[in-house]
């Protein structure tokens, strides 16, 4: 029981003493410490290392789930960024392709409109670009609908051109549409003449791609690439409208190909030359429906 007592007072004598000089002990171990410091560089150095060592793993398990979630965070947002982005790219290439569809349609209508622009007609005529709306075209019949009628100033028997030449006629009007005939169609009689030799004949349609020359004199000297051109005769078209050049000599036929293509026509100009047309206008005969009369070509058949 006395060893007991002893050794409490002790151990408290000696935290008493602890407490006491406590301030003391810490400046006098610091001060050490630094001594140590001073004196041997090396041995401090060592311990600093391996103090670094051990903390480092530690450390490095402490910042990798703080690095995971601050690279999980940035890579929402770039998502977020690139989904934004890709919607507006997406709105931006829909609008270039529309506005590219948009371009490229009037190239092709500039294209035809200066096609137009090659043919010249006589200053004295008026004229009417129409877009060509649809192709009526069939074994029996060819002919086009334009877009243009009475309402635009389009009149019955006009010529209608490209800036190749010569197509056909407006052969049907209406208010807001008319319907061509085409110079192929086999009711179609146009007088013309060979440019080379200046003999007259007629372009006579059937319902092919090259129309073929009638009524020609017998000893007529015609070969594959003259030009032919209307004669201006009976009074529908004046003289010099370009119509095609021969392509076939032989065989009873003389064919022609036209210089207009009528497979990639998008727009006639539609032209009133405010001619008289035929004599018999002045009878008060319906010229559209009576044959044509003419001295150097006999009686030829007008197109209904």
């Amino acid at each position: 029981m006395k060893q007991r007592v002893g050794s409490v007072s002790v151990t408290v004598a000696a935290r008493n003493w602890t407490q006491r000089f406590a301030f003391v002990l810490l400046i006098t171990l610091a001060f050490g410490i630094m001594l140590v410091g001073k004196a041997d560089t090396v041995v401090v150095s060592r311990a600093r290392t391996l103090l670094i060592d051990l903390i480092a793993p530690v450390m490095d398990a402490a910042s990798r789930p703080i690095a995971s979630a601050k690279q999980a965070a940035n890579t929402v947002q770039e998502l977020v960024a690139l989904q934004q982005e890709n919607a507006r790219l997406a709105d931006e290439n829909k609008t270039l392709l529309e506005w590219q569809s948009i371009g490229r349609e009037l190239q092709s209508q500039n294209a035809a409109l200066r096609d137009l622009l090659k043919f010249t007609p006589d200053p004295r005529a008026s004229y009417i670009a129409a877009p060509v709306i649809a192709d009526t075209s069939s074994s029996y019949v060819r002919s086009l609908i334009v877009l243009a009628g009475q309402n635009d100033g389009v009149v019955k028997g006009q010529a209608a051109i490209t800036g190749a030449g010569l197509v056909g006629r407006v052969l049907e009007v209406g208010r807001r549409a008319s319907r061509v005939l085409l110079l192929t169609d086999i009711s179609a009689r146009v007088p013309v003449i060979i440019e080379r030799t200046r003999d007259q004949a007629v372009l006579a349609g059937n319902n092919s791609d090259n129309p073929e020359l009638q009524y020609l004199p017998r000893d007529v000297d015609i070969k594959v690439g003259d030009r032919i051109v209307s004669s201006g005769v009976g009074g529908n078209f004046p003289a010099g409208l370009p119509v095609g050049e021969v392509v076939r000599v032989g065989e009873g036929h003389i064919l022609v190909q036209l210089y207009a293509q009528l497979d990639r026509m998008e727009y006639l100009r539609l032209v009133d030359y405010s001619l008289p047309g035929i004599l018999m206008q002045d009878l008060g005969v319906d010229t559209a429906k009576s044959d044509v009369i003419s001295p150097a070509l006999g009686k030829l058949p007008q197109a209904q």
